[in-house]
């Protein structure tokens, strides 16, 4: 069975959606290991009262915080990383030791809406100013540069007469927990 570790930041709703669809038997993994740079993260919570491993590591808590990533990694028996909103650059070791099986989930298309500094609403603010009639969220692989990977899955959302960013980024949300389970079921799942 494919062995998942989620990187996330925060609420860790994609993670969420992911434990939901192995739930439901609509991917079959096993969500091994929750990792947040942030100790207030309510991915940890999620984890944690689901019986998952999780762990906070950062540059706060570990003088190297890339070894402490792999040595966590590896701890797990992980076969993919999964980034799910997760708010920091790679150690490229991590990026080089999971070359090919690291994928991102992104709120806007790439390579256009992507970037340093392009995340959240940032891109859903670029994508109205842009005027473009749809949107949606890019799953990607993980390279060292941000959100410059080979595309894996590309879920179009339109874009509505009055949409704000908040709006948008909630129809945006919705295709990612949909989209993002389907991407790691096609790719890295054997039928």
């Amino acid at each position: 069975m494919l062995r998942l570790s989620a990187f996330a930041s925060g609420r860790g709703s994609n993670v969420a959606a992911l434990h939901a669809a192995i739930t439901r038997g609509d991917l079959n993994a096993e969500l091994a290991l929750v990792v947040s740079n942030n100790s207030g993260a309510k991915v940890l919570e999620f984890g944690a009262a689901r019986g998952i491993a999780t762990a906070h590591i950062s540059g706060k808590t570990h003088a190297d915080e890339g070894a402490a990533l792999l040595d966590a990694l590896s701890d797990a028996r992980t076969d993919v990383l999964v980034l799910a909103g997760y708010m920091k650059k790679l150690d490229p070791r991590v990026v080089d030791a999971y070359r090919g099986r690291a994928v991102n989930i992104h709120p806007g298309p790439l390579p256009e809406f992507g970037g340093r500094g392009m995340f959240g609403l940032h891109v859903h603010s670029a994508v109205l100013a842009a005027g473009l009639a749809e949107t949606g969220p890019t799953v990607h692989r993980v390279t060292a540069d941000y959100d410059e990977g080979a595309t894996l899955g590309f879920r179009p959302v339109p874009v509505q007469a009055g949409d704000t960013p908040e709006t948008l980024a909630a129809r945006v949300l919705a295709a990612e927990h949909d989209l993002y389970w389907r991407v790691l079921a096609d790719v890295f799942v054997t039928p």
